[in-house]
C-alpha cells in the first residue's frame, strides 16, 4: 500500500476566531452523484465496510489494506480494468473542508520521499498526481490522489496502474470512487481521524 495517508502527519490545530474556515472542495452534483453520505445513499445492495459501503459490480476485485502493528483496516482497494483506487473515509469538521490542508501535507510528504508532485484541477476538483521514484519493478509509478469533502468528512482516493495516466480510464476509476457511500456515524471524532473500517460479514 502507498503510504500516503491524512492521518500520519500531526493533528490539525483548529482556527482563530478571525481566522477564515476552509472551504469545501466537492463538486456541486456531490449530493446526488457521489461519493455519498450514508444519509444520501439509495437503497441497493452494497458490500458494507463500516465506515464505507461499496457498489459490487462485474470484474471489480476488493482489497483490504491492513495495518500491520495495530492489525487494523486502514484502506480498501479496488481493482478494476487494469486501474486501482485506493479509498480512505476521513472525519472532518461539519463546517469546513479538510482536503485542501491534507493535500499540502500529502504534497510535501511525497516529496520527501523524492516523488515528483504537481497540482492539477482534475475533475473532481484540485487533486495531486505524482510519480513515485520506484514501484514495484523498480519502475517509476504515477498516482493520482483525489479527495472530496462531505457533511462531516472527506473521502481520500489513490488512484493507480492504467486511469494514473490516462484520462478515459481516469474518468472510469473516478466513477467507482464516486459509488462510494461514506457511514460517518455520529460519535465524536478529531479531524483526519481514519473512520473505523471493517471486514464484510459473512452471508
Amino acid at each position: 500500500m502507498t503510504d500516503v495517508t491524512a492521518g500520519q502527519e500531526p493533528e490539525q490545530e483548529l482556527p482563530q476566531d478571525d481566522e477564515e474556515l476552509v472551504p469545501k472542495s466537492a463538486p456541486a452534483d456531490r449530493p446526488e452523484v457521489g461519493p455519498l453520505d450514508e444519509s444520501e445513499a439509495p437503497v441497493r445492495p452494497y458490500v458494507d465496510l463500516g465506515g464505507l459501503r461499496i457498489v459490487p459490480r462485474p470484474g471489480m476485485q476488493m482489497r483490504l489494506e491492513v495495518e500491520e502493528k495495530t492489525k487494523r483496516i486502514v484502506a480498501v482497494t479496488l481493482e478494476h480494468d487494469g486501474s486501482t483506487v485506493q479509498l480512505q473515509p476521513f472525519a472532518a469538521p461539519r463546517s469546513e473542508g479538510i482536503w485542501a490542508p491534507v493535500r499540502s501535507v500529502l504534497r510535501a510528504q511525497l516529496e520527501r520521499q523524492g516523488a515528483a508532485v504537481d497540482e492539477a484541477e482534475g475533475l473532481l476538483g484540485p487533486e495531486l498526481r505524482a510519480r513515485l521514484q520506484s514501484g514495484p519493478d523498480g519502475a517509476p509509478r504515477a498516482v493520482r490522489i483525489i479527495g472530496v469533502d462531505g457533511p462531516r468528512w472527506m473521502l481520500q482516493g489513490l488512484i493507480g496502474g492504467r486511469a494514473a495516466v490516462d484520462d478515459d480510464r481516469a474518468a472510469a476509476a473516478i466513477e467507482l470512487f464516486r459509488s462510494t457511500v461514506v457511514c460517518r456515524g455520529s460519535d465524536p471524532m478529531p479531524p483526519r481521524e481514519l473512520i473505523p473500517l471493517r471486514a464484510p460479514k459473512s452471508a
